[in-house]
């Protein structure tokens, strides 16, 4: 069959050799029907669904050959269009001239269009997401999506077809803003700038890490590590996610003891040695900022710990964008006053990433929300590299002073921390720290409870 048109909508289309007729929806040459424009090919854009489920066109055969080509929209209202196009028998002396400027292919009214597009399902599960709670934050709603999405690939990999894998999608995009939502309602703040009661946690030590592997996570082992060696009561905080986390296996074995902020998000309580660990726990494939717990479920039954460290190494970008719910609450104003970490890398990159954050950080310090860094610790070195500290920012600046060194250590750096006690003479690098503010008492104790300095 020879090439052919069909105005449709306002639209002219050129279609190729292997479209049959699609007169009965309104057109008037040899097209296929069309779920964008009103004429489709049933074998192209079928095709296209085959060959990827998350896209209604994307891979289609005959699409990317050109043989669906939209070509100019159709005149303004009250101009004359022509009739030899769609077939009509008016005499060609009737016929109006051609415009001289055609009007250009531009914007979405002269495109074909992608009804089971990524787009499309992603505001499904916008709309899924939002109909939890009408206030979800907008991080939540995207952690909500993104379960969505991942979900939706992981039936299309298994080769499930639309709707099947919608509905997986809507399901897991379901989930995750339920839990979202119902933790969000049992930890919103009577306000922003009222301070929090941390007496039941003793002093409280964020760790943010200023940049991405900055070793937030190992810093964190080794002042829980030396603070429970000191006799001290230490509560160990990981509200990251738990692939993601890098206190994973920072017990030597999983307690039996939990606490259920929601049927699918668990805390979970075991020992490092005499340090109580206290880990994030979920089934649901992402977590969303608001399915962090707030602080109170965190605490512990029996007797109070004297020090929480809390690593909140994992996402310091968003947590110092919106500090007031999830892992960012342990930065909270209260009393006694937080003593925030800040940990980064001896590098320049290191440096410029941890300014970002104390920038971000910056407006919710000066309105009183939360409490600033107030030590600066550089992991995998014993001084500034050449060149390195010229780079810090206004604010990294004002903490170099007093910076304290970790050495790098290449068992630690390939094992990650374990179950087993951090290096001394790295323990050893944070004493000097730990005594400035008054935690290190004169008596200590092995790893296994017997007295002495290990």
């Amino acid at each position: 069959m020879s090439n052919g048109t069909c105005v449709k909508g306002g639209m002219v289309v050129v279609v190729g050799r292997e479209l049959s007729a699609c007169n009965a929806l309104g057109g008037s040459a040899s097209t296929l029907r069309n779920p964008a424009s009103g004429c489709v090919g049933a074998e192209s854009w079928a095709g296209a669904a085959r060959q990827n489920p998350l896209s209604g066109f994307a891979g289609s055969k005959s699409f990317a050959a050109g043989s669906f080509r939209p070509q100019r929209c159709a005149p303004p209202a009250g101009t004359e269009t022509n009739p030899a196009a769609s077939g009509s028998s008016t005499p060609a002396s009737s016929i109006a001239p051609p415009r001289k400027s055609p009007m250009p292919l531009v914007g979405t009214a002269c495109t074909p269009s992608e009804p089971e597009g990524v787009q499309v399902l992603e505001s499904e599960l916008a709309l899924v997401a939002r109909r939890a709670w009408r206030g979800l934050q907008a991080a939540d709603v995207d952690a909500a999506v993104d379960a969505g999405m991942l979900a939706a690939a992981i039936k299309a990999a298994d080769g499930v077809r639309r709707p099947a894998f919608g509905e997986a999608a809507h399901a897991a995009a379901a989930d995750v803003a339920a839990a979202a939502a119902v933790i969000q309602r049992q930890g919103l703040p009577p306000g922003a700038a009222a301070p929090v009661d941390w007496n039941g946690f003793g002093l409280v030590i964020p760790v943010l890490a200023g940049s991405p592997g900055a070793g937030a996570s190992v810093f964190t082992a080794l002042m829980a590590d030396a603070l429970q060696l000191a006799h001290r009561n230490v509560l160990l905080i990981d509200p990251a996610d738990p692939p993601r986390s890098g206190l994973a296996i920072a017990a030597r074995s999983d307690g039996p003891w939990l606490t259920k902020p929601h049927p699918q998000v668990h805390i979970r309580f075991s020992w490092r040695a005499h340090a109580l660990v206290a880990r994030l726990e979920t089934a649901l494939p992402v977590i969303a900022p608001g399915m962090v717990p707030p602080p109170r479920f965190w605490l512990p039954q029996g007797p109070r710990p004297e020090i929480t460290v809390v690593d909140l190494g994992h996402d310091p970008w968003r947590v110092a964008a919106h500090p007031l719910l999830g892992a960012g609450a342990w930065l909270r104003r209260g009393t006694p006053a937080p003593l925030p970490v800040l940990v980064v890398r001896p590098s320049r990159p290191s440096l410029l990433h941890a300014e970002q954050v104390l920038a971000r950080l910056e407006r919710w310090v000066v309105t009183g929300v939360v409490s600033p860094p107030v030590q600066l610790v550089v992991m995998g070195a014993k001084r500034w590299p050449a060149g390195v500290a010229g780079a810090a920012g206004r604010r990294v600046c004002a903490l170099l002073e007093s910076a304290v060194f970790v050495s790098h250590d290449p068992e630690l750096a390939a094992s990650g921390v374990t179950g087993a006690v951090t290096p001394l003479r790295l323990r050893q690098a944070i004493t000097p720290l730990l005594s400035r503010w008054g935690l290190l008492p004169h008596v200590v104790r092995g790893w296994h409870g017997t007295k002495g300095r290990p």
